[in-house]
């Protein structure tokens, strides 16, 4: 057997031996790509420090990475179909890493929020890619396995990411998260070169780039205007910034419509089965970002965990979504997809609803029971629902699926922080100045409502300060541990109201099982005999 893997798995004549190997490299791929994002948050406060970042600063250096990640997916997704996936997958590897050294070295906020630019796009190539080259290189008989494979680790990275990123702050600066990276990456590399074979679509014609170019326009704005609209006010740039991504929605459909191979067949999202797991993977996104963003400053700011402390305090998600996936792959089969995904996503919501019930004096175990849960609704919904979308797209636009879902998804969790992240920034603030009143001065007072790290720098400057004493010192401390409790209850309760509604519309637009297959094979929706029974089989729908 050749070191390096050659055969294309088109010219294949049977499934491609080494294909769980290759499925373990795509794994790998995947994990430091979601990992970026989720051990960022530990590291914030570090960087905050360091930096001097505002809160803006802070939140632009979480969200330059999302913007190209969620904006460039379709268009580059359908670049890998097109010429080579697997060479995609390369590529965007080479680009994440040379991102994160570059992350790693600079100590201006401008250049870090470049280089996390810069992994986004790498991010936004590997991503489809890895989700496309899995369902290229399994039988149809094995998909759904491998696909539940690849969901468990997008859900494992949010748990593992805080973990790492804690594990090299005891004794790293905040710049060894990125370079962690780097190794992980060229391994990746090597290992895609010699487990998973070339794969490309097979007379694809010319790729849509005025529709790619019209989708990079409006998914990039809605996010921008997303971010900046709830965290910094309605302002000319958010406003145009919306109605950009209106318009650019428009043209897209209309351009789409018309176009005799769009890099988006838009009819798609007539299918009932499609558009409800899209639907399904962005609600459910929502939530898990936003919790994880406010339950790890929780545990650090509040209850005092070191990073290291609260990565450790994340790991019963990442067991959670393993247990999850474990009875999905059992029951998917035999129930499909809406039972699941509704399942998973109602088991969510109420994880969300628990956290209502955080105040000032709550511990771990409060946050125990709602994260554990959230991970087992991950593993119980995202598989399926990511089956089902790749199922809607035939082998010619794998990498264009794997994009569309990977936007639902990265989309949905940008959401879930811009909105969910300015209703907790905007109570803690509300609460804060009803409890401190005027008893700080006004340049004081800003800074602590800026955000908890600040309020709780500002209670330290007051234990320094000779004419406060400790007493008063401790009543600025319970004042911002009890205004971010109350913000963190209250969004929670937001938060759960939304997904509520989520999961209803899912359940409202997902068919059962016999009309999932009556639904995939309509005429007209854009999807073949072939595709139908490709869904069916995905799906464990009968007719």
């Amino acid at each position: 057997m050749p070191f390096l893997a050659n055969t294309p798995v088109e010219k294949m004549s049977g499934p491609y031996a080494r294909r769980w190997w290759a499925l373990l490299v795509l794994c790998l791929s995947l994990l430091i790509t979601v990992m970026a994002n989720t051990s960022l948050i530990v590291a914030a406060p570090d960087m905050t420090m360091d930096l001097g970042l505002s809160s803006s600063d802070l939140q632009w250096v979480v969200d330059s990475y999302t913007v190209p990640y969620a904006a460039l997916m379709l268009v580059l997704g359908s670049i890998g179909d097109k010429y080579s996936r697997r060479g995609a997958l390369v590529l965007g590897l080479l680009i994440f890493a040379g991102g994160s050294v570059m992350g790693s070295m600079v100590d201006e906020t401008s250049l870090v929020i470049v280089a996390r630019a810069i992994m986004g796009i790498g991010a936004a190539v590997v991503m489809p890619a890895t989700l496309s080259l899995v369902v290229a290189t399994f039988p149809r008989s094995e998909r759904t396995k491998a696909i539940t494979a690849w969901a468990a680790t997008s859900g494992l990275a949010v748990a593992v990411g805080p973990l790492v990123s804690g594990w090299l702050l005891e004794d790293h600066a905040w710049g060894s998260t990125f370079l962690i990276n780097v190794p992980i990456a060229l391994l990746a590399v090597f290992g895609a070169l010699a487990l998973v074979p070339p794969s490309k679509a097979e007379g694809m014609g010319r790729i849509d780039y005025v529709g790619g170019l019209l989708s990079i326009v409006t998914v990039g704005s809605l996010i921008y205007a997303a971010i900046e609209g709830p965290h910094s006010g309605w302002g000319v740039g958010p406003v145009i910034g919306a109605l950009v991504a209106g318009v650019g929605l428009v043209a897209f459909v209309a351009w789409e419509l018309r176009h005799p191979h769009p890099m988006l067949d838009v009819r798609k999202f007539a299918l009932r089965p499609f558009s409800g797991s899209m639907l399904a993977v962005m609600f459910f996104f929502f939530g898990m970002f936003a919790v994880i963003y406010y339950s790890t400053q929780f545990l650090q700011f509040v209850l005092g965990y070191g990073a290291l402390d609260t990565g450790v305090r994340l790991l019963p998600l990442g067991g959670a979504v393993f247990l999850g996936s474990a009875v999905t792959g059992a029951l998917a089969p035999k129930l499909g997809v809406r039972v699941m995904a509704v399942t998973g996503m109602t088991v969510g919501t109420a994880g969300m609803f628990l956290l209502t019930q955080i105040d000032k004096g709550s511990t771990y175990g409060d946050f125990l029971a709602p994260l554990m849960m959230l991970g087992l609704a991950l593993g119980l919904a995202i598989s399926p629902a990511t089956d089902t979308i790749m199922s809607s797209f035939p082998e010619s636009e794998l990498g264009v699926g794997g994009g569309v879902n990977d936007t639902a998804l990265e989309l949905g969790g940008a959401l879930g922080i811009a909105v969910l992240g300015s209703l907790l920034g905007t109570t803690y603030r509300d609460e804060l100045t009803d409890l401190v009143g005027n008893r700080l001065p006004a340049e004081a007072m800003e800074i602590a409502k800026d955000s908890v790290g600040g309020g709780l720098a500002v209670a330290e400057r007051v234990a320094q300060d000779p004419s406060a004493g400790t007493q008063q010192a401790q009543a600025a401390v319970d004042a911002v541990h009890q205004a971010f409790a109350h913000g963190v209850a209250q969004t929670s309760l937001i938060g759960g109201i939304i997904m509520a509604a989520g999961t209803m519309i899912v359940l409202a637009i997902l068919p059962g099982r016999r009309g999932f297959a009556k639904q995939s094979a309509e005429p007209g929706a854009g999807t073949t005999a072939n595709e139908a029974a490709t869904v069916r089989e995905h799906t464990g729908s009968t007719h």
